[in-house]
């Protein structure tokens, strides 16, 4: 037991005198890593103090947006047809330069030129209507004045046949006038001599029975022959003569009109012997108040009753809406007419811009069909006064981008060469993917030169620029627009906590900003030199990048306090 118990023991040292020899020999390999490294880390370290600074001086600064899109013609139109029909002419080919309402496709209209002149006809007979309904409202409201229904003719009342409380209507017989105050007498003359009395000439009219003559006036000549006793052909003469007093329809008398006598003699007549209805009432009105009696002379207008309002409401209702009726037919007919004549003009197809003819796909003829005609693209027209291509910008620079900024713009098919444009167009309604809201920006290029729509191109939008200002690099601006500039040995405690040794904070006011550089406006003097953040441009140490994985978790302090996106590191 005891043998083997120090067989045990020796082997037991042995492997401790093994594992001392090895601990040594890392113990003095890392010391002479840190010996070699951390001379050189010092070296670095006091390098970067030197190369981590920049001078405070004059640039021209640009700060712009960048973005690829395809150009296109300012304004590109299909041309197709509303209507069906044999092109009868297509004046024009592929390649003319067209101007805007030229005529480019006749089509056959000769099956709408009669619906044209139909819906004419139609808007001539409403209009005539409408005036005449027209006139009898405005004659409505003067005859009825005062809800007073007026004569119709002028004379005595005969007989009256109405009276308070009445209603009347179109067929109500209303009274018997009888006129002598005005005679009428109507005698033959000889066919020949008829023909040489005027109508409104003087003639004397003697009176059969007294042989007194008093004066006429001719009102009428009869243009029918015809014959009387005697086989003798006359014409009748109407005489109009004013009653003297006393004339009747018993007397008779005879006519001459210079030395032309009448052949027989003719008996008078009273100038009115009518009967009175309400025929130009269209409703039925009540009689509040009868205004006149029988015997009474009247003449045409003088009013005859009274009516009730309600029912005097309700006839004037009744002209007006046959007045409105008709104006609504006129309006009717004016549409028919507008869309007939617009249907008539798309036999006509116009050029709906200038510009270049792309492509010309139908002929003339050929058929356009109804199935087709709002599918079928006829010819294509580009305008070529300009191209235009959209920019894509998202929502975090959209604010940035205002109509009237300028554009440059390089294309793969001109290699070497730049243009210029214009942003026209800030859309507001933008598209949503993977996260973010786009928006599209329209850019009209100045001069398009030799450039084509459809070629691939870059725009780069000038936001701002500003020439021979004070500038920094970016990387030099510090959180809350502070810079760590120079120490000059007259920093304070305050200027210095935090800051890198031999740097002091100071606050500065800035202006644009670039990929590279940030305009200082104050703050600053041309010539400083400011501490440089190399962290966003080198995230790992020195330490780290020669000794990969000799550091633990959170490594890579150093003098630009590690990378911003990895573990803690160094302070600053």
């Amino acid at each position: 037991m005891k043998g083997i118990s120090r067989k045990h023991v020796s082997g037991k040292l042995k492997i401790s005198r093994k594992k001392a020899v090895i601990g040594v020999a890392v113990i003095l390999a890392a010391a002479i890593i840190f010996i070699i490294y951390g001379k050189k880390g010092k070296a670095a370290d006091a390098k970067a103090q030197v190369s981590n600074t920049a001078t405070v001086e004059r640039q021209n600064i640009v700060s712009q947006l960048s973005a690829s899109g395809s150009l296109e013609a300012k304004d590109s139109y299909n041309v197709t047809s509303l209507v069906e029909g044999e092109v009868i002419s297509a004046d024009f080919e592929e390649g003319d330069q067209v101007t805007k309402d030229q005529v480019l496709y006749q089509l056959d209209s000769s099956s709408m030129e009669s619906e044209v002149k139909s819906a004419g006809n139609s808007l001539v007979r409403a209009q005539e209507d409408y005036e005449e309904a027209l006139a009898d409202y405005q004659e409505a409201v003067e005859k009825f004045s005062g809800n007073t229904y007026k004569s119709t003719e002028t004379g005595y009342i005969k007989t009256l046949y109405i009276k308070d409380g009445d209603k009347v209507s179109g067929q109500t017989k209303i009274a018997d006038i009888y006129n002598d105050k005005i005679m009428k007498l109507k005698v033959p003359f000889l066919s020949e001599e008829a023909v040489m009395i005027p109508q409104g000439g003087q003639v004397t009219v003697t009176l059969t029975d007294t042989g007194e003559t008093i004066f006429g006036t001719v009102t009428s000549v009869a243009n029918m022959d015809e014959t009387v006793t005697g086989g003798r052909v006359v014409r009748y003469v109407y005489v109009q003569v004013d009653n003297p007093g006393g004339l009747t329809t018993s007397h008779t008398a005879t006519v001459a009109y210079n030395d032309i006598n009448c052949v027989e003699e003719g008996n008078f007549e009273a100038s009115t012997e009518t009967e009175m209805t309400g025929e130009d009432l269209d409703t039925t009105v009540e009689i509040q108040n009868l205004l006149v009696a029988e015997g009474d002379y009247i003449n045409e207008g003088t009013a005859l009753f009274q009516m009730t309002s309600n029912t005097a409401d309700k006839l004037m209702r009744s002209y007006k809406n046959s007045m409105d009726q008709a104006q609504e037919q006129v309006e009717t007919a004016e549409n028919k007419v507008e869309t007939t004549q617009d249907t008539y003009d798309n036999y006509t197809i116009t050029a709906p811009i200038s510009g270049k003819v792309i492509a010309k796909n139908v002929k003339e003829g050929e058929k356009i069909s109804r199935n087709s005609s709002s599918d079928t693209t006829l010819a294509v027209i580009y305008d070529l006064s300009a191209l235009t291509f959209e920019m894509s910008i998202d929502e975090l620079d959209i604010q940035k981008v205002k109509t009237g900024q300028k554009v440059q713009i390089t294309a793969d098919a001109f290699e070497g060469e730049t243009f210029t444009g214009t942003v026209t167009n800030v859309s507001l309604e933008g598209s949503y993917s993977n996260g973010v809201t786009n928006y599209p920006v329209t850019v009209t290029l100045d001069d398009a030169g030799d450039l084509l729509p459809g070629m691939n191109v870059d725009g780069t939008i000038i936001l701002e620029q500003a020439d021979n200002v004070l500038a920094i690099p970016v990387d030099a601006l510090m959180r809350g627009n502070k810079v760590y500039v120079k120490d000059d040995g007259t920093a304070t405690e305050e200027e210095k906590r935090g800051v890198p040794d031999g740097f002091r904070a100071v606050e500065v006011e800035t202006g644009i900003t670039s990929d590279s550089w940030v305009e200082i406006i104050s703050g600053l003097s041309e010539g400083d030199q400011v501490y440089v953040d190399q962290s966003s441009k080198n995230s790992e140490s020195t330490f780290m990048m020669m000794t990969p994985n000799m550091g633990g978790p959170g490594g890579g302090g150093g003098n630009s306090g590690g990378d911003r996106q990895g573990g803690p590191g160094g302070g600053r």
